[in-house]
């Protein structure tokens, strides 16, 4: 198995369920964020980690597999999606649209993400490191 194929199956089996499980118990990890989709088949809610993307009523994703992403192909399909961010008795879903940003800069947009937040950086910087196709993608959140 390849370097990427074997840090996606240890993030996919491993990572990701702890990190649901720790905002499961309002204790998420600093610099992380929740994103819901709408399963293409099946019509139920999916739930995958990401990186806290938050800029005033913007919400941006890295996809670390481009378009190959689950969550990527759930939202082409339905792009309405929710966002779960900040944690503890703070955190709050916010609904709102995605849009699949083939022009954008990834790692331009994860670099300019990272400034003057210390978690979010440290998020973003294990993200890229299993990058093979980065998609960026912007969620525009509904009115609070």
């Amino acid at each position: 198995m390849s370097w990427p194929a074997t840090m996606y199956s240890l993030q996919q089996r491993l990572v990701n369920p702890i990190v649901r499980l720790a905002w499961g118990l309002r204790l998420p990890i600093p610099g992380d964020a929740l994103l819901e989709t709408t399963g293409r088949r099946t019509g139920q809610p999916r739930y995958t980690p990401v990186c806290d993307g938050l800029d005033g009523e913007t919400f941006w994703v890295v996809s670390q597999r481009g378009r190959r992403a689950d969550w990527v192909r759930n939202l082409e399909a339905d792009p309405h999606v929710r966002v779960k961010v900040r944690g503890g008795p703070r955190a709050r879903w916010r609904t709102g649209t995605a849009h699949v940003l083939d022009d954008d800069d990834p790692r331009e947009r994860q670099r300019v993400l990272g400034r003057g937040n210390l978690a979010r950086l440290l998020c973003l910087s294990t993200s890229k490191a299993l990058h093979t196709s980065p998609l960026t993608v912007r969620i525009d959140l509904d009115p609070p």
